[in-house]
């Protein structure tokens, strides 16, 4: 399970990270989209330094799981957020993309526990 969390680790975290850059230069489709949503231009630094930091904590959890497990934790608390987030402004297509995210959040979680 341990090669299984360190694959899965790196690639939620490559992701994290690429989404937290799109936040942080305010890439004009990521702008648009979270803009139309209702969230302020002032949060994406916030959101992009919470998508990161999660990317940091699952790469440090290939060597001290736990906080590869909180990172995992976070990181599904975060998207389910953005699902709350895309459901309040009754944008249900939108909702799609991060409640596949909430599911994948769930594999370093569980992947975290088994190789513990």
């Amino acid at each position: 399970m341990f090669i299984a969390y360190v694959v899965v680790a790196v690639l939620f975290a490559l992701m994290l990270v690429g989404s937290g850059r799109g936040k942080l230069v305010r890439e004009k489709r990521v702008t648009e989209t979270i803009t139309g949503l209702g969230v302020p231009l002032s949060w994406f630094l916030p959101l992009a330094l919470l998508e990161i930091a999660a990317a940091v904590g699952l790469l440090i959890g290939i060597a001290y799981r736990p906080l590869g497990i909180a990172a995992g934790i976070g990181a599904f608390l975060y998207f389910v957020g953005a699902v709350i987030t895309h459901l309040r402004a009754k944008d249900t297509k939108g909702s799609v993309a991060p409640g596949v995210l909430v599911l994948v959040s769930v594999a370093p979680i569980v992947l975290g526990f088994l190789s513990l």
